[in-house]
């Protein structure tokens, strides 16, 4: 089983906010287990799909340098948690602030029009002990950022396109 809980960004400003959208399907190996012959996404990863948008976009934030981890969801309110095979969830994702060690988005999950979820999300960046750590594989989160359009869609600070960091070198 991949661990990429989001589909594909639709919306990327850098060092602002972004949006993803996850097709919920049935082939899906989690929802086998969650619950048969009743699937539903668990809530845990529509929460860590919003995180995943946010976490690349605090990523980009930082120039590709830091790695970003979800350390705190200081508020965070479940609207409804009926989402079945068929579904499209839109995750919206706002920086509010970037800071050194991390940063706070305000985030949503949709289902068409219906709010889902809200909330408040804190990321830290792994330093000291943990910066030689490897979390991904050189270039993997690039390649995420690749895998999801993030550079077809994607807008920089300055309203240009968002550029590959590996390309405009």
């Amino acid at each position: 089983m991949h661990w990429y809980w989001i589909d594909r960004i639709t919306v990327f400003e850098s060092q602002n906010r972004a949006e993803s959208i996850k097709v919920i399907s049935l082939a899906e190996d989690h929802l086998h287990d969650h619950f048969p012959y009743y699937p539903l996404m668990p809530a845990s990863l529509i929460i860590e799909g919003i995180a995943q948008t946010a976490g690349l976009l605090l990523y980009e934030a930082k120039g590709y340098r830091e790695k970003v981890v979800l350390a705190k969801i200081p508020r965070f309110t479940l609207h409804s948690v009926e989402v079945r095979p068929g579904a499209t969830l839109t995750y919206k994702v706002k920086l509010e602030s970037v800071r050194d060690d991390g940063g706070v988005a305000a985030v949503w999950a949709y289902q068409g029009d219906e709010l889902l979820a809200d909330g408040e999300l804190m990321f830290a960046h792994l330093g000291g002990d943990f910066a030689d750590q490897s979390l991904f594989a050189d270039g993997d989160m690039i390649d995420m950022l690749r895998l999801f359009r993030t550079f077809e869609v994607g807008v920089s600070a300055d309203g240009s396109k968002l550029a590959d960091p590996v390309l405009k070198k």
